[in-house]
């Protein structure tokens, strides 16, 4: 029995044809009732895969014309990585943190929060496959059999990405693949270019103080296991070390730096293992994620323009391209600033500030009935002013609110389709240093859920349109309340 396709790399996001094509010439041709089998198992850890408590699905199917069983494992592995909503608690040893409280069942905090890193508990997850096939040898034969020993696929890493249709597959041998290092979307110095972190979103982004948001990585990819890797050639451990932060002020005078390490006390990881868990990783890079725990930022933020930030491997080369975010100071003039995340193609989180004029307005759709005037079911009939006549019954009221970017560029523009195809957006809120977090609670404080209702997006270029602008309609999925008669 041979594998005769699989998928060409052993880092692949869970949104693609996943395929494996089996074959075994000589029992399809010479018996009956031939079905390959698959055992699919899935785990956080590389040594769980061989576990029966790790098999997730039995699939059979029959030799197609050609002789061969063809799976396709996308739908069921699909169900197995999710996108991270909230902080984390790693085996109650790591935990993220928020303004200095560690991450728990009872302390719980949004992702959008984190102070520092945060490894995943949903985003990714290892899987392999034991084939096998199973057929009766006469056409009269009560019992089927099976192969003495299964064969083994390797082992695999997936994340919560998807692929569009038209992104490029890389095929050697009839394997096909997305190559990571293309689109940069590993941290090392592939080519000579530095990686970037898992997003389409420019290098260049836009915050306002109170804005929250984190930034995504994968890490502790090796060649050997998974493909790719992260770090250069000099690197002792695929990872990334630490991610450094320089401050500058509106004269490029820099003004002081933050290099975070990522370690176990700050939310991360700097040790080998083979834990799923540390696969994918999130840095809170924007202003709000920083007051608190930075001194430095604490000290200069009043004066910060703008920051840069990068990773670097644990030989202390610089592994990422150099990101930068600019302070949004008072070019809102006057205007509601409207912060949305969303759900980006490889599976966490990008964000974007509406500093132009919003519109917020309610949209009600009410129910009536007629009311009678009096009493009737008393010794004497009363007259009430109160009652009667026509009455709501229910009052269903939807928030609506059109937001509008500021003048943008052509790889803005580009990004935003993310957004519009994004099946997962919040409104989140900023830092609100009036109403104590601690004291007062953060549940529905700083992220609300919302559909964006705009049903058509045109790509914009300077070419074309000149100056490039975008209004989005956005709806907040949950109505508001009124009372019951």
């Amino acid at each position: 029995m041979i594998i005769e396709q699989r998928p060409l790399y052993n880092t692949l996001p869970v949104g693609q044809d996943i395929i494996f094509t089996v074959s075994d010439n000589n029992i399809v041709a010479n018996n009956y009732n031939v079905k390959f089998t698959a055992e699919v198992y899935v785990a956080q850890d590389v040594s769980a895969l061989s576990l029966t408590s790790s098999l997730v699905a039995t699939l059979k199917v029959t030799p197609n014309n050609a002789g061969v069983g063809i799976f396709s494992l996308q739908p069921i592995l699909e169900s197995y990585v999710s996108p991270q909503h909230q902080g984390t608690n790693f085996d109650n040893v790591i935990y993220s943190t928020y303004k200095g409280t560690a991450y728990s069942e009872d302390n719980p905090h949004p992702i959008h929060l984190i102070d520092r890193y945060s490894n995943n508990k949903n985003n990714t997850k290892y899987f392999s496959i034991s084939f096998n096939i199973e057929y009766f040898t006469s056409a009269t034969s009560t019992s089927s059999v099976s192969l003495a020993a299964s064969i083994l696929s390797e082992q695999y890493l997936i994340f919560n990405g998807v692929l569009d249709y038209d992104n490029v597959l890389q095929s050697i041998g009839g394997n096909y693949g997305f190559n990571l290092n293309k689109d940069k979307l590993v941290f090392n110095d592939y080519y000579s270019e530095l990686g970037k972190f898992l997003s389409n979103a420019p290098l260049i982004q836009y915050a306002k103080l109170t804005d929250y948001g984190t930034f995504s990585f994968l890490n502790f990819l090796n060649e050997s296991a998974n493909s790719f890797q992260v770090g250069t050639d000099s690197a002792t451990i695929n990872m990334v070390n630490f991610i450094d932060i320089r401050l500058f002020n509106s004269s490029d005078v820099h003004l002081g730096s933050i290099s975070v390490d990522a370690t176990k006390a700050n939310g991360g990881y700097q040790n080998d293992n083979d834990l799923s868990q540390t696969r994918l990783m999130y840095f809170g890079v924007f202003p709000a994620n920083l007051d608190g725990w930075s001194t430095t930022w604490d000290t200069h933020k009043a004066n910060v323009s703008y920051y840069t930030i990068q990773a670097s491997d644990d030989d202390d080369d610089p592994i990422s391209q150099l990101y930068t975010i600019n302070i949004i100071g008072n070019s809102c003039k006057g205007f509601e600033s409207i912060r949305l995340t969303w759900l980006n193609q490889y599976g966490t989180w990008d964000y974007y500030t509406f500093k132009k004029k919003s519109v917020k307005s309610l949209q009600t759709n009410r129910t009536s009935y007629t009311q009678l005037g009096g009493t009737w079911n008393e010794s004497k009939f009363k007259i009430y002013g109160y009652k009667g006549g026509k009455k709501n019954f229910r009052v269903n009221t939807k928030q609506l609110i059109t937001v509008n970017t500021d003048f943008v560029d052509e790889s803005e523009a580009v990004w935003f389709e993310n957004l519009i195809n994004s099946t997962d957006v919040y409104l989140l809120n900023g830092y609100d240093t009036d109403i104590d977090d601690t004291r007062y609670g953060i549940t529905n404080k700083y992220v609300e859920p919302i559909t964006v209702t705009t049903s058509s997006y045109t790509r914009k270029t300077k070419a074309n349109d000149k100056l490039i602008q975008y209004t989005f309609q956005l709806e907040k999925t949950h109505n508001k309340r009124s009372h019951s008669v």
